[in-house]
């Protein structure tokens, strides 16, 4: 079976993607054709799928290890892949298609803990990640072969398991006259490097800190919950930086690490929030100034990662935003103006024909495209793998 969909010259698949957001499914229907030794996209349909409360609540027991208990995290593997499959079935309805006419689904899961650095206290060189959303339960309610669990094989080999969306980037965009940066902005921001006439394995990525999560999380502690993010960045409009948290954000060695490296959710998450709040109550910085400092920390952030790692042996022309962070206006306008101190120019996915809320769903279609291929997924060069490995694991 896989081989015959392998020599297909267009395929068509499904991706999903749930991110450290955990707003919701990003399912997408495309059409992978083979041209020349590339491939070219056709997004047929889109949907996002929000969780309910109280999956979303679930899902964020998972990730404190004072609330996740091991029944909690099988049971939430197979109700995810129920719905994960929902969507799936949702998109493919959408697009005007039936289950029949799809070759492949490509099935990122839900992270619900990455563990990138190394332990040996038992004698071995370990390194972890959870995804969960068993695919397994997405091809039986689908019919269709799924791919799922992809970062453990690039662990395996010695990488860090993410990111991962890097050699999709370069299949999609890459620009023979132009050094291309790709700034993803989900809960983490993650930035490919793309120099001009490289190939694939010359490309570098890495998480350059914090995207939305810290925003998210912030809102909803000051909201009390009646807010789950920031729409359009409209509370940190009203506010000012405050130097003195700004300072504090930016004193943290997760920025003076050397590329390649990744961060999620145990960095980031509910405690360094936590922090943030306790901060602001205690020195009496508003909501809003609050927020405003947050927002900037990202768009510092991307900037620093730029300027320290990136501009001494590539500098670039432009740089293209993705994510949920492309739709914060004011998130978008700090990283700007901070760009455009290294004369780069900002653009959004929008502003050149693609799509935030479908490019990651898109690149796992394509990243399960290689698998049922048996070919190799990874890039050695910004996850830190010692080999090229086929990511992924197949459910028929």
């Amino acid at each position: 079976m896989l081989e015959r969909i392998a020599g297909k010259t267009v395929r068509r698949a499904v991706g999903l993607m749930s991110g450290t957001s955990v707003d919701g499914i990003d399912a997408a229907v495309v059409e992978i054709i083979t041209v020349n030794a590339g491939i070219k996209i056709k997004l047929c349909a889109f949907e996002n799928i929000p969780y309910s409360s109280s999956v979303r609540k679930k899902i964020m027991e998972l990730f404190d290890v004072d609330t996740s208990t091991v029944d909690k995290l099988g049971y939430m593997n197979f109700l995810l892949g129920e719905l994960f499959a929902q969507a799936a079935l949702q998109v493919i309805k959408k697009a005007g298609l039936e289950a029949e006419d799809i070759d492949f689904i490509g099935s990122h899961g839900q992270t619900v803990y990455h563990q990138p650095q190394v332990s040996n206290e038992d004698g071995y060189d370990i390194r972890y990640t959870v995804q969960i959303g068993e695919g397994a339960v997405i091809s039986a309610r689908t019919g269709i072969p799924c791919v799922s669990d992809f970062r453990v094989a690039d662990m395996a080999a010695g990488g860090q398991g993410a990111p991962l969306v890097p050699f999709t980037e370069y299949l999609l965009y890459s620009d023979e006259g132009k050094n291309v940066l790709l700034q993803n902005i989900g809960g983490i921001g993650n930035i490919t490097i793309i120099p001009a006439g490289k190939n694939i394995w010359e490309i570098s990525a890495f998480d350059t800190g914090p995207g939305n999560m810290i925003i998210d999380g912030l809102v909803q502690k000051t909201s009390k919950g009646r807010l789950l993010y920031d729409p359009g960045g409209e509370i940190a409009k009203k506010g000012t930086v405050n130097d003195s948290l700004l300072k504090r954000l930016i004193n943290n060695p997760y920025f003076d690490a050397v590329p390649p490296k990744s961060t999620g959710r145990e960095l980031f998450g509910k405690d360094y929030t936590e922090m943030v709040y306790q901060y602001m109550l205690e020195n009496n910085i508003s909501n809003e100034d609050g927020i405003a400092t947050v927002t900037y920390f990202t768009a510092w952030s991307i900037a620093d990662s730029y300027r320290r790692y990136i501009k001494p042996r590539c500098s670039a022309d432009y740089i293209v935003l993705g994510g949920g962070g492309s739709y914060n206006n004011t998130l978008v306008n700090y990283i700007k103006t901070e760009m455009s101190a290294y004369n780069v120019q900002t653009y959004t996915q929008e502003q050149l024909g693609y799509s935030s809320d479908a490019k990651e769903a898109i690149a796992f279609a394509i990243l399960a495209d290689y698998t049922v291929a048996a070919k190799a997924n990874n890039i050695p060069g910004v996850t830190g793998a010692s080999k090229a490995v086929v990511m992924g694991k197949i459910s028929l």
